[in-house]
């Protein structure tokens, strides 16, 4: 992509690995967009019909730097018009990502959403009002030295309580004050909590006393529902466990199964759940943070195939996809290249979900830990990935804007095309949510960046999108959201 004299940059530095970019024919120009210009986020809009219209609404977390309160932590947006419906407060930074439940039996999905500071709050998904908010009904004074620290996003359990509602598992650590490589930290713990009062059912250590910034995912096996959990972060070492809802349940977490460690460093990103070698049995696949994908037999925990990406590491999740000839799941993994807290470009491989062999490579953008997107968006029965990219311009007198843009990748072409026009800013951490909207058979993107064009870490501008493009929706969308369809991390 040359520069000529009629563009205010004069050096575009986006490298795409001889990958071709297409100019944006294909996304029409109508859709909408909102800005809230205090705030940023972390979170990955998730999508629900709280109006009753039969249009599905956008939910969001947001915030300010950790430690400040927020008038807008949490926000809805009209999906039709991208009005707000209502916004609430939080102490601190909500970076979760929506689950959605009705339990006040108004036929409107409940919102349930989580962050920093012990923040785990239920909406009223008409209304916004509060349902319960967790640091009130345990009267959480200063969490940290309660022991509660960051809520990361949970999954739906069944009725544990006898209310007749699904209840909620979710994990609680990292404390943000320890200092990177201080290896006494306070532990994590995995959580039942009732999804009607927010009350704690049960509290179940980490088996190993480490920290935990993972949050879980369920799956099924012999009739009896099996949870993963991940251990450590970016500077301390963890593992990789399963374990059963019953030794949750009864709070004691000392039989877990230990399926990976790393003695330097952990877990972070969500696993996810796809059947890969065939058996009809779901099986394990995870990013450790040192650059590594591992996956496991979902019946024997018996390690079936890791692949290895030297000096990079990972913080989000897989996408999962059919991007080969055959029916079986494969995986595009987004890894920063370097070490953490100096994480500069970013890399991408296409892994072949049989064996763990690696069939695409690219170099896409600079550091971001959103996760991929896979839907098969020219019909022609393999699945293209999504993905949103961040690059520099830098002008004539060497000062650097942040831009950033979706792009999409072909593995039947190996090209890489320019889904969207470019924005200005960043986008760290939010992964797109795809899908139709309004029910008119054309796919839909909601789209989050900051607007600050001149740094990266900020939380004083944030853009919302909702793009309409000109794809017909396919029948079935494999991986359209932050941890899959369902939020589950189930493909």
């Amino acid at each position: 992509m040359k520069s000529s004299p009629d563009t205010p940059y004069w050096l575009l530095l986006l490298f795409l690995g001889g990958a071709l970019l297409i100019p944006p024919d294909i996304v029409v120009a109508q859709g909408w967009h909102r800005d809230f210009p205090t705030v940023g986020t972390f979170s990955s809009p998730r999508a629900a019909d709280l109006t009753g219209d039969g249009i599905l609404d956008i939910v969001l977390g947001s915030g300010r730097e950790e430690f400040i309160a927020c008038d807008t932590a949490v926000f809805a947006l009209d999906g039709n018009t991208g009005d707000l419906l209502w916004r609430i407060d939080a102490s601190d930074q909500i970076f979760g990502s929506a689950v959605f439940h009705d339990i006040n039996s108004d036929s409107i999905p409940d919102v349930f959403i989580g962050g920093r500071s012990a923040e785990l709050i239920a909406i009223d998904g008409a209304s916004g009002e509060i349902i319960w908010r967790f640091t009130t009904v345990h009267n959480l004074k200063n969490p940290s030295k309660e022991g509660w620290y960051n809520f990361y996003n949970p999954q739906f359990i069944p009725d544990e309580d006898g209310d007749n509602l699904p209840d909620l598992l979710i994990s609680n650590g990292g404390d943000v004050l320890v200092e990177p490589y201080d290896p006494v930290r306070p532990p994590g713990y995995l959580v039942l909590i009732s999804s009607s009062t927010g009350r704690v059912l049960s509290r179940a250590e980490m088996p190993d006393g480490k920290e935990t910034y993972m949050s879980p995912v369920l799956f099924s096996k012999n009739d009896e529902l099996q949870v993963v959990y991940g251990t450590g972060g970016e500077t301390i070492g963890g593992s990789l466990w399963t374990c059963t809802l019953n030794e949750v349940r009864a709070g004691d977490l000392s039989g877990s199964t230990r399926l990976e460690i790393s003695e330097s460093k952990g877990f972070i990103g969500p696993p996810v759940l796809a059947d890969i070698n065939q058996d009809g049995q779901t099986d394990i696949i995870a990013n450790a943070v040192e650059g590594k994908l591992v996956a496991f037999d979902g019946d024997s925990f018996e390690k079936l195939y890791e692949t290895f990406l030297p000096n990079t590491e990972s913080y989000s999740c897989p996408a999962v996809g059919l991007f080969t000839e055959d029916n079986v799941p494969d995986f595009f993994l987004s890894y920063a290249q370097g070490v953490w807290p100096r994480l500069d470009w970013s890399i991408q491989k296409m892994v072949d979900g049989k064996n763990g062999n690696v069939l695409f490579t690219d170099s896409l953008g600079f550091y971001q830990n959103t996760s991929p997107l896979a839907l098969d968006l020219d019909g022609d029965g393999r699945d293209e990935v999504l993905l949103s990219v961040n690059f520099q311009e830098i002008d004539v007198i060497y000062r650097k804007f942040f831009r950033n843009m979706i792009v999409t990748v072909d593995f039947k072409t190996n090209e890489v095309e320019k889904l969207t026009e470019i924005f200005d800013g960043n986008n760290i951490s939010s992964t797109p949510w795809v899908g139709d909207l309004d029910l008119d058979g054309m796919l839909d993107i909601i789209y989050c960046h900051g607007t600050n064009s001149r740094q990266t870490y900020t939380f004083d501008g944030l853009r919302v999108h909702r793009i309409e493009t000109k794809f017909p929706v396919p029948s079935k969308i494999s991986w359209g959201a932050y941890q899959g369809n369902r939020f589950d991390g189930i493909f």
